[in-house]
């Protein structure tokens, strides 16, 4: 049965635009081929397993599936855990860009394994970023080699995503601290896979202010230097439960506590929100992928089905009269649900794709302010858009099989279990919404949003007499001057009732998807019309010409929904009162 194969061709026409990259065009097709082996050929055979196994807790240590923890030490063992990190402490200082075509794949091929090493990193850039040298020099190297893997722990019971309300606490024990509290929905907070994990904390000191202002983040791990200096001393870190869900069986999601256990401050006391953001935003992109990855695996689950499944006849006249039908790929409305799925994962793609270039430009350069603007405008963009435009792809491929979708056998209702949690972390859609809007738009007064709206309005300008793209140009330019003035008209109605952004948010990010996906398509576009007129390119005219058709559709026939986001986020507030007492 087939399953899925990485997109390297489409990774690669996204790194041919990109002109310091493309000068290593041939280690980066080898190094994306050694990483579609291992999403293909490791990871991929032990996704349905994992989901059929799950895990188990057995005297407060969680196991794995046997394969999945395999799959995991292939995966380490080749030093991918160390890809985008920095030399010193064993990594590879490979760039942001190639690091999100391989997180693509991974979690393409196995969504609940792809989140052990995506939380490892995104804790790695919260030590490098506010950790002193010491904690750097100890426990980078570690984990960076795969021994070691990391953990967030921030939510509680009682509080979800309200981190004000956290009640863990910090009590000062000479240089180090004693860790006391619970969290919940720790992902892989115990697994037998690493040596060791290294659990971020968010808690309070003593004499903390209330809220979020009174966070501090330590490092905690599960088990301390002994004094013969071997990481196998228990640290008080107990998982006291895992949770049963309704996918990514095979990732523990644990409920951990910690009873006075050791721990080392990272960051300022009082800034573990500011260090704990560093893990969020890297984790947001990384959910981002998850979107792109559903949408592309559901694209390439339906089309085989598709082009096999023999039902009725085409409207427009036998298509295959050798057989009793033709093939479901024939009928319009599966066309238009195969499209959809393939215009949000190569759209998808290359919206994750750039906000790795802005990445690594503030990596090369931090002092960069417009590559900072564009990337937090467009990271809760990229989380919240893409995870749902994945998850209306799995739809769709439960859809195209119709009944059979419905059932295990097939593997696309895995599809939709797995991807529902990704609209979930890191902040569900309503909070990447107020985020977008209240902080990101309306924060800056459109400052960010302007930057963003230029490239458009360029973009568009450069080929309104373009023989072939005048149309798509044309489509998209009205949108340039439209969504910074509709950002206004919701700020003008918040400034007189707060509830106004909030009843707009989810609508504006939606929107706001769109017409970012629609860029991203219509610049793919250009550049299939440019290498399709050089008639010496790398990529086959017909993949060029797909590319093109591709944003043809997306701009005829997705870019419309805008309309129904701009009439719904424009709408009174008081359709909103409840009804219910």
């Amino acid at each position: 049965m087939f399953e899925y194969r990485a997109p390297v061709q489409d990774m690669l026409f996204l790194l041919c635009q990109q002109k310091d990259l493309c000068v290593d065009r041939q280690h980066n097709e080898l190094l994306l081929n050694e990483a579609k082996k291992l999403a293909e050929q490791s990871w991929l055979p032990c996704n349905r397993i994992g989901d059929q196994q799950g895990c188990t807790l057995k005297s407060g240590k969680v196991q794995l599936a046997e394969l999945i923890k395999t799959a995991f030490h292939h995966y380490a063992d080749a030093g991918w855990m160390g890809l985008t990190m920095p030399e010193r402490w064993g990594g590879q200082d490979q760039s942001e860009v190639l690091g999100s075509f391989v997180g693509e794949m991974l979690t393409s091929s196995n969504h609940a394994l792809s989140m052990l090493p995506a939380l490892t990193m995104s804790a790695c850039r919260a030590i490098i970023s506010h950790g002193s040298d010491k904690l750097r020099d100890t426990y980078l190297p570690p984990i960076i080699t795969g021994h070691w893997t990391a953990t967030m722990c921030m939510t509680e019971a009682h509080c979800g995503s309200d981190l004000g309300l956290v009640r863990s606490k910090a009590v000062p024990d000479g240089e180090a601290f004693r860790i006391s509290g619970s969290k919940i929905f720790i992902s892989y907070g115990s697994h037998n896979a690493s040596d060791n994990i290294i659990h971020l904390v968010l808690a309070r000191l003593p004499e903390a202010p209330a809220g979020i202002k009174g966070l501090s983040l330590f490092l905690v791990p599960e088990k301390t230097e002994n004094a013969e200096g071997q990481w196998q001393q228990d640290n008080a870190v107990v998982c006291t439960g895992i949770e049963e869900k309704m996918g990514i069986h095979a990732s523990p999601t644990c409920s951990i506590s910690f009873e006075h256990s050791l721990g080392y401050l990272i960051g300022e006391e009082n800034g573990g929100i500011k260090a704990m953001f560093t893990m969020m935003n890297e984790m947001r992109l990384g959910t981002c992928l998850q979107g792109v990855g559903l949408s592309e695996h559901s694209y390439q689950k339906s089309l085989e089905y598709a082009k096999d499944r023999l039902q009725m006849r085409s409207l427009s006249g036998v298509k295959n009269p050798e057989g009793e039908a033709d093939a479901i790929v024939e009928h319009p409305d599966v066309r238009r649900m195969l499209l959809t799925q393939k215009s949000f994962a190569d759209g998808g793609r290359a919206l994750a794709n750039y906000c790795a270039q802005l990445l690594d430009q503030l990596a090369a350069n931090p002092d960069d302010k417009d590559a900072g603007l564009l990337l937090e405008l467009l990271t809760p963009i990229a989380k919240g858009f893409c995870t749902e435009a994945g998850l209306e792809s799995a739809s769709h491929a439960i859809q195209v099989y119709g009944g059979h979708g419905f059932i295990s056998e097939n593997g696309v209702e895995q599809l939709y279990r797995d991807g529902r949690i990704a609209t979930l972390y890191e902040g569900t859609t309503g909070i990447q919404a107020l985020d977008l809007l209240g902080r990101k738009v309306l924060g800056n007064q459109g400052a960010s949003l302007r930057l963003f709206t230029k490239k458009i309005h360029l973009l568009c300008k450069d080929n309104l007499e373009h023989p072939q793209l005048t149309k798509f140009a044309q489509r998209l330019h009205g949108f340039a001057k439209e969504w910074p003035g509709l950002s206004m008209k919701v700020g003008m109605k918040a400034m007189q009732n707060h509830d106004e952004a909030g009843a707009a948010s989810f609508d504006f990010l939606m929107y706001s998807g769109y017409v970012a996906l629609g860029y991203f398509h219509l610049k793919s576009a250009v550049e299939a019309s440019e290498l399709l007129q050089a008639g010496r390119s790398e990529f086959s005219d017909e993949f060029l010409q797909q590319k093109i058709q591709l944003a043809n559709f997306y701009l005829q026939r997705i870019l419309p929904r805008t309309e129904g986001h701009k009439a719904t986020m424009m709408a009174e507030l008081e359709s909103l009162n409840p009804v219910w007492s």
